[in-house]
């Protein structure tokens, strides 16, 4: 287990816990009370300490290694029914975006999202979930295929922002951003987009235009991460702390706002520590956003979505006088 610098008090209950396991199965000598009196009080921590977590916490949390990746979502939340699909039919295939076909309770699903790898050389062939124009595109025509078909698509979102690499603005990473806006608002069949870890920037926003935009407990999603505006701002990033509690980026800040369409419960010390309840609960919240946006229309579902992100923000006019 990897233990972020908050938890220190939770990684030394844990330890003398092994310690006194270890101690319990080498000699005859019944632990058992002492062990569950101490398993009580590391669970009582671990509530303690993330009953109580600051925004920054909460980034830390949705940047955990051990957290969770979209391809194991949608493996679990398919049943393992997933087949991928590759390719943009332009340029390549870009392994930070994956996608492809699912179930979920005998209903066809089109599964989009970014992918940043569980090890080291994964995580560079994926580019740490960072797409290029190649992988925006790749999942428009997805999206397309899955309209196409008259099948719901679900989104993963977990990107620290789309690549910023030369090559990938020369090949048109705006544009290809900006081309997912404005056809993911129009898309005839149910969207939903969910936040599995970190949501930055534009490189979230590009799968991120939903009938139902929902975040997991611990995550984030803002225009920025606080280490950038913090190197903005104070032009340092030892101000990080307080730039995440200004950005607002929590979703708690994010649903208070209107911004998101609601909050996935995670368990008791997060999505690492839980991951197969963390999977159940994403998918029974798919399974009841599915059925109610099923009851809609096309006409009805365009219509509410660009409403809703219409409405989003403060728009002041200028008296020309």
């Amino acid at each position: 287990m990897t233990y972020l610098d908050f938890e220190k008090p939770i990684q030394d209950l844990e330890e003398e816990l092994a310690e006194l396991k270890e101690m319990a199965s080498k000699s005859k000598v019944d632990l058992s009370d002492k062990i569950k009196e101490l398993e009580g009080h590391v669970q009582d921590k671990i509530k303690e300490v993330y009953g109580n977590l600051s925004s920054w916490q909460r980034v830390q949390v949705s940047r955990h290694p051990e957290r969770p990746y979209t391809l194991a979502y949608i493996d679990h939340v398919s049943n393992k029914t997933f087949i991928e699909l590759h390719g943009d039919r332009t340029v390549g295939d870009d392994k930070a975006m994956v996608g492809g076909w699912g179930e979920v309770e005998g209903q066809t699903v089109m599964f989009i999202g970014q992918q940043k790898g569980i090890n080291t050389k994964m995580r560079q062939i994926r580019r740490f979930g960072m797409a290029n124009p190649e992988g925006y595109r790749k999942a428009m025509r997805l999206m397309k295929m899955a309209e196409k078909f008259n099948k719901p698509i679900v989104t993963f979102i977990d990107t620290p922002g789309a690549y910023p690499g030369l090559e990938a603005e020369e090949r048109g990473q705006g544009e290809a951003i900006a081309r997912n806006l404005l056809e993911m608002v129009q898309l005839k069949v149910p969207v939903i987009c969910i936040i599995i870890g970190e949501g930055a920037s534009g490189g979230a926003l590009g799968i991120g235009i939903g009938d139902k935009v929902l975040m997991l407990e611990n995550t984030w999603y803002s225009v920025i991460s606080p280490e950038s505006c913090s190197s903005i701002l104070w032009r340092s990033w030892n101000f990080k702390e307080k730039a995440a509690e200004a950005l607002k980026l929590t979703s708690f800040d994010m649903n208070k706002n209107g911004l998101i369409d609601g909050i996935i419960p995670e368990p008791i010390g997060a999505a690492h520590r839980h991951p197969e309840t963390t999977f159940e609960t994403v998918k029974q919240e798919i399974i009841k956003h599915l059925k109610s946006l099923k009851k809609l229309s096309p006409e009805e579902r365009i219509e509410q979505r660009i409403t809703k992100f219409s409405s989003m923000g403060v728009v002041h006019d200028l008296d020309e006088n």
